[in-house]
């Protein structure tokens, strides 16, 4: 996995390592983290695009974010794919969970699954909820899911 900053910037080192320089850096600066992972996806003919982003909020102080750009030629049902997208964050948070228990660091789970029924993705929102609270992560929907909604979907 290709891991790179906003800007641009690859990062280089294994994410475990960045993620736990960036924890580091800005607690030393003072700084309380709230860690949310989230990922989004978009279909362009054959191709699925997925975006899976670690979202760093600083209390009162704005933020930052590692992203992960993957491609899929699988096809999808909208409900595989709402699945894939919190299967991608979940793996994520694994990897990671036991760095934010260390640094007592709150993470998230973000699901880009409206909670209204009227939208197709909610068809996954049961099985969804279920996957993330079942690992032990605390998860957030539609229209609390920034992380998924906002930041991935920025930049898938």
């Amino acid at each position: 996995m290709q891991w790179r900053k906003f800007n641009g910037d690859k990062i280089r080192i294994p994410i475990q390592k960045a993620v736990e320089q960036a924890i580091i850096y800005e607690t030393g600066l003072g700084n309380k983290l709230k860690v949310c992972i989230g990922t989004d996806s978009q279909v362009r003919g054959k191709i699925t695009e997925f975006a899976t982003v670690i979202v760093f909020l600083r209390e009162k102080r704005g933020g930052f974010m590692f992203i992960n750009n993957d491609k899929s030629l699988t096809k999808y049902t909208i409900k595989e794919r709402m699945l894939e997208e919190v299967s991608r964050s979940i793996t994520i948070a694994y990897q990671l969970c036991d760095l934010f228990d260390q640094y007592e660091l709150d993470m998230e789970v973000h699901a880009d699954i409206n909670t209204n029924p009227n939208f197709q993705s909610n068809l996954a929102l049961r099985e969804a909820m279920g996957y993330i609270l079942g690992m032990g992560f605390a998860f957030k929907a539609k229209p609390e899911a920034f992380a998924s909604s906002s930041c991935a979907n920025k930049v898938v």
